[in-house]
């Protein structure tokens, strides 16, 4: 390793931020909001403060010596071949394959598992710097056609595009304002079903709010005026719809979601002959209330096989019979709920495949349509089940799996066989031998007992000597586990550990989990995270001068909120396009669909609690915060940039020590995508930030 060098001698120079005089009255409490002017994208006001903001922030990260050679190693870390999960359609395979250092992964197309693969779709022509990205892509059942949906700079908003599979011809079709959709075609591949949402405003297609969300009709080679709309229900404007075309072909699924609630109504249309399908069919309810998660993973003739936490936080499956539908007392159970959190299922081959969390380490099992156990997949050990593929009358399950120190690998399950081969695997750079991961469990504040997973060079010494890296997110019914990141490797030859518990608020244990860190509960999430930096630095791993935490979007919340509440507690803290200003989060685009997580200040209830660790509005003058990076995009118009502006902003003017506190602002970037050099520079930047403040030496780039 070269040798650690300091950091900047001199504190950062923040350029100078205008406040206003902007005072909101919520239910009898004035609350000042100075930076509000931040939250118009477009003025020149904002562009200049973004402008001036990243030359102070570049300014500062090109001080530190250890940038290019993290920049070189990450660099390293992904030029390495790898391979996504495939889909079988018309007997042929599609799949995304990154070479190594492609700023996109381009789609190929197989004729078969042993034929050699033929390019399809290149993402890397549409734009010199990445900028436009491959969002979707769905091939039509018969073979003919590819629909793609690309996206600027990344964002949710998306335009489909038709071309034909065989030909390599583009067709004029275009769909816009395509967004928070899949593309289902029907069986004789002559159109599918996608949601959208209203043009927005002119000018203001990253922030306006969104509603009215509704599912439409496409037929193949004509214009977007003349698509069907399927289902729309304009009394309920804030819910999002969804739509589905069974396997077979013969039934469209329909759901309905109240924002981001996981439970969701169902609603099918028998389309009738799958090849002559008609796509006006009438719309029959099965469920039209917000009673439970009702997730169809396909159909055995008439009846649908359903996931749902109804009755079952921990879920289970059922049948539901599309003849007869019935109430819910009236619905088949095939797979009742287990001990362990059923985190999602598959059909496939005529089998269930059943993807269970064992404290957050993934197991499947494999069942009949008739509920009877018939094997597992064979899994090497802890590890996260990332995807599954296939097809209800098929013979084949694809499946990812990564770890920590395994970077995602694709194997096929041979369902005659009953055996498992790679398919596609990742091999970066890297000597994971040296290195493991285990999991603990430690106590929240209010006794709570909480997973989590700690990777480490082998034999460590817990004498609180060692860098710590603690990522973490908690919300949305979304689990996270022990999975591959690409800068990991970089961080551990750095001596570091990395750390993941798995939060409240997350369905790591099911819907129970979920709702312990919802609306007034969501301090739990934040004391989950608190209580593992400590358990960390008690039992020996770390200690707060050495502690880094981490998280994006909800995540980028939590840390908001962990160094608002505790700023003693770490040495550095990277926030992720966080939701900050909790007073004000659901005036923006899909920003509405989330009060049913956390509450709305326009309730005059969930207004205290909210205002109680809205980050923003806790930043306390005088006060010496961890060295901070924000790092946000200019097209995230899911977490609209303006949350970090603001908080940022406020930080900059509390700061009371020399630790830096800076935002990154990615430009043609979006909430969660960036091409593979731009993954690299701003990885590089957030390590090097972290190196410079732990005075850590940067790994040498080992060869392969």
């Amino acid at each position: 390793m070269s040798p650690a060098q300091p950091s900047p001698a001199e504190p950062p120079k923040y350029p100078p931020v205008k406040k206003s005089d902007v005072v909101d009255d919520y239910h009898g409490t004035r609350v000042a909001d100075p930076y509000r002017w931040l939250e118009d994208l477009g003025s020149a006001d904002t562009k200049a403060w973004i402008a001036e903001q990243n030359v102070a922030t570049s300014a500062w990260l090109g001080g530190l010596p250890q940038r290019e050679a993290l920049r070189e190693r990450l660099t390293q870390l992904l030029d390495y071949p790898r391979t996504g999960l495939p889909l079988r359609e018309a007997g042929q395979l599609f799949y995304r394959h990154n070479s190594g250092l492609q700023k996109q992964a381009p789609l190929y197309v197989r004729a078969s598992l042993g034929s050699e693969p033929r390019l399809l779709l290149d993402p890397n022509t549409f734009s010199s710097d990445g900028s436009v990205s491959l969002a979707d892509w769905s091939p039509s059942p018969d073979g003919r056609y590819l629909a793609y949906a690309l996206s600027e700079g990344g964002a949710d908003w998306a335009e489909v595009h038709v071309r034909e599979i065989a030909s390599g011809t583009e067709l004029p079709d275009l769909v816009r304002w395509f967004r928070f959709s899949s593309i289902s075609w029907t069986k004789d591949g002559g159109g599918f079903f996608y949601a959208r949402f209203p043009e927005p405003p002119p000018g203001k297609a990253l922030e306006a709010e969104l509603k009215d969300h509704q599912v439409y009709y496409h037929r193949v080679g004509t214009s977007q005026a003349q698509d069907r709309r399927t289902y729309w229900r304009p009394e309920l404007p804030r819910y999002f719809v969804g739509a589905g075309v069974t396997d077979d072909g013969r039934y469209l699924i329909l759901t309905l979601h109240n924002g981001t609630d996981p439970r969701n109504r169902l609603f099918y249309a028998d389309l009738g002959d799958p090849l002559k399908p008609n796509v006006d069919a009438p719309i029959v309810t099965i469920l039209d209330e917000d009673l439970a998660e009702l997730s169809v993973l396909g159909n055995a003739g008439s009846e649908f096989l359903v996931r749902t936490d109804l009755d079952a936080p921990n879920r289970r499956v059922v049948a539901i019979d599309a003849r007869r539908p019935g109430g819910p007392g009236e619905w088949r159970s095939i797979v009742p709920e287990q001990a362990h959190a059923l985190e999602g299922a598959a059909l496939a081959g005529g089998k269930l495949f059943c993807h269970y969390l064992v404290d957050v380490q993934s197991r499947v099992r494999i069942f009949s349509l008739g509920g009877d156990e018939d094997g597992a997949l064979d899994l090497p050990g802890i590890v996260t089940v990332a995807g599954m593929s296939g097809h209800a009358s098929g013979d084949e399950l694809f499946y990812a799996v990564s770890s920590p120190l395994l970077a995602s690998t694709v194997f096929r399950y041979d369902l005659t066989a009953r055996t498992s081969a790679v398919f596609g695997e990742g091999r970066p750079a890297f000597d994971p031998g040296a290195y493991e991961t285990r999991q603990v469990f430690y106590h929240s504040k209010d006794g709570t007992r909480v997973p989590m997973f700690v990777t480490a060079r082998k034999g460590l010494a817990l004498d609180g000597s060692h860098p710590a890296w603690l990522y973490g997110y908690g919300g949305f019914a979304i689990s996270v586990t022990p999975g591959y990141r690409s800068d990991l490797p970089a961080w551990l030859e750095m001596g570091g550990i990395y750390a993941q518990p798995a939060l409240r608020g997350g369905a790591e244990y099911g819907e129970d989990w979920h709702r312990a860190g919802m609306f007034e509960k969501k301090q739990n999430v934040f004391d989950d995270f608190i209580a593992a930096a400590e358990y960390l630095i008690r039992e020996g791993y770390s200690s707060s001068s050495k502690l880094v935490i981490e998280g994006g979007s909800n995540g980028g919340l939590l840390v908001g909120a962990a160094i608002t509440q505790r700023p003693e507690l770490c040495a550095v803290a990277i926030v992720h396009v966080g939701v900050l200003d909790m007073l004000r989060y659901d005036r923006f685009t899909g920003g509405g669909a989330w009060a049913v997580e956390y509450g709305s200040s326009q309730e005059p209830e969930a207004f205290r609690y909210l205002l109680r660790y809205s980050p923003l509005h806790n930043v306390k003058p005088g006060t010496c915060y961890p060295a901070t990076l924000v790092v946000t995009a200019d097209h995230d118009d899911r977490v609209v940039p303006s949350h970090s502006f603001k908080f940022i902003s406020a930080l900059q003017a509390a700061q009371a020590c020399d630790k830096p506190v800076l935002i990154r602002v990615e430009i043609q970037g979006s909430h969660g995508y960036r091409p593979t050099d731009r993954q690299i520079a701003e990885r590089a930047d957030i390590l090097a930030f972290v190196a410079g403040e732990l005075r850590l030496p940067a790994p040498d780039a080992p060869t392969r």
